[in-house]
């Protein structure tokens, strides 16, 4: 990819990481009690330790959970399917993409891997990225 080609890519989520490779997600993981958070943390939930370090998330993990969203706000497409991933430990909400929303596709355990969707352009043309996770 190119270097303009890269500008014009923004992540829809600051845990987002587009520039370096492959796509990856990055958490703050408390230093005192390993507890792992997305975007900015002041103090650890768990612990209440106040310093934290950005770890990557591994980009393949299982579905632990999910449901089949078929109501969502105007202008949401459904259905859609909303999964909790056990990425190596780390908990991730995420839609699975790239596969049929219904439970014949669908499954607790299923294996799926970090994949990126263009959420659109603006005028300028840059295209906000946002991640969800497809089947392996």
């Amino acid at each position: 990819m190119s270097d303009t080609a890269a500008s014009n890519r923004i992540p829809f989520v600051d845990y987002l990481v587009l520039d370096d490779g492959d796509p990856h997600l990055v958490a703050q993981e408390c230093t005192s009690c390993g507890a792992r958070y997305f975007d900015r943390r002041n103090a650890c939930a768990a612990c209440f330790g106040n310093e934290f370090r950005t770890v990557p998330v591994s980009t393949e993990g299982e579905v632990r959970s999910f449901t089949i969203v078929t109501f969502a706000a105007p202008g949401v497409d459904v259905p859609f399917v909303a999964a909790v991933v056990d990425c190596d430990g780390t908990s991730v909400k995420g839609n699975i993409i790239n596969c049929a929303p219904n439970p014949d596709h669908v499954k607790l355990g299923m294996r799926v891997r970090l994949a990126t969707t263009s959420m659109g352009a603006d005028q300028h043309g840059v295209e906000a990225i946002n991640y969800g996770f497809e089947p392996c």
